[in-house]
């Protein structure tokens, strides 16, 4: 008898209750099927890109020229359109850092991506509110790094890779008088600023000063900035120091170039690290 009442005693377990038809149909309404809401969208996305490319294709002067000579080189030598964002980056860097490391990095840093991601929402959609560092990131290094390099190359590099107005008559004699120095050779105003008055140290054929700006932008100011934030960001700590490096080494690579593009434009820096085996 003691064990019928204990067992009578004891509390029932408690069971989910099942959703009801009224929950069902809430949740079905929250959703919107890919057919045909969102295939009639890019079917009419997709022809009126067509339409768009016919009419560029017929009203644009691009005729089928005769086969390429290798004795003659036109002037100017442009790559394809889908190259010439890389085309263009051979003015601000040497080949090997335009033509191979920054495009390997792109390749490499589109595959880290799942593994960097900490943020646990947004499976499947993106929305600015939640993902604001990547969306911009992203934009940023589409639209005014590759698309922006692509038009500046089809509009507005003309014979020598001079620049010219997309009205300007292309003159293939036409003469831009720029003096390239390298940063550690800069003399503003004949003050010997910023770094003409030390002299240019090296050691073992080493620039001192472009290892030293080298050194501070990819590696003290990271280090400075994950240390001070990393008390009161909650995004550093989750991140974790490992996957911090890797984001925060790509993003620095990555801004490189307009940074790059800003002092050869700006100041005609050629190089602002120079070594016996390779120049930035």
């Amino acid at each position: 008898m003691a064990e019928v009442r204990a067992t009578a005693a004891a509390p029932a377990a408690k069971t989910k209750p099942a959703p009801t038809s009224a929950v069902k149909k809430a949740q079905l309404e929250d959703r919107v099927h890919v057919w045909p809401f969102l295939v009639r969208n890019e079917f009419i996305c997709t022809l009126i890109v067509m339409v768009l490319f016919t009419v560029w294709s017929i009203v644009i002067n691009a005729p089928l020229e005769e086969p390429a000579n290798p004795a003659n080189t036109p002037n100017p030598s442009k790559a394809p359109w889908y190259f010439l964002g890389l085309q263009e980056m051979l003015v601000y860097f040497d080949p090997w850092m335009a033509g191979v490391v920054l495009p390997s990095l792109v390749i490499v840093g589109l595959m880290l991506i799942p593994y960097v991601d900490i943020n646990p929402k947004g499976s499947g959609y993106y929305t600015f509110r939640e993902r604001p560092f990547a969306i911009t990131t992203f934009l940023f290094g589409f639209l005014i790094l590759w698309v922006t390099l692509i038009l500046l190359g089809v509009f507005f590099r003309g014979p020598g890779w001079n620049l010219f107005w997309p009205w300007d008559r292309w003159d293939p004699h036409k003469v831009v008088a720029l003096t390239n120095v390298d940063l550690a050779s800069l003399d503003i105003g004949g003050t010997g600023l910023p770094f003409k008055w030390l002299g240019n140290p090296k050691i073992f054929g080493v620039e001192l000063i472009g290892l030293t700006l080298s050194v501070l932008y990819l590696g003290v100011l990271p280090v400075v900035y994950y240390l001070w934030k990393k008390p009161t960001s909650p995004t550093l700590q989750t991140l974790g120091p490992v996957r911090y490096a890797i984001v925060v080494q790509l993003f620095l690579i990555m801004m490189s170039l307009p940074l790059k593009m800003f002092l050869r434009i700006a100041f005609n820096i050629k190089y602002v690290w120079i070594t016996p085996w390779f120049n930035i």
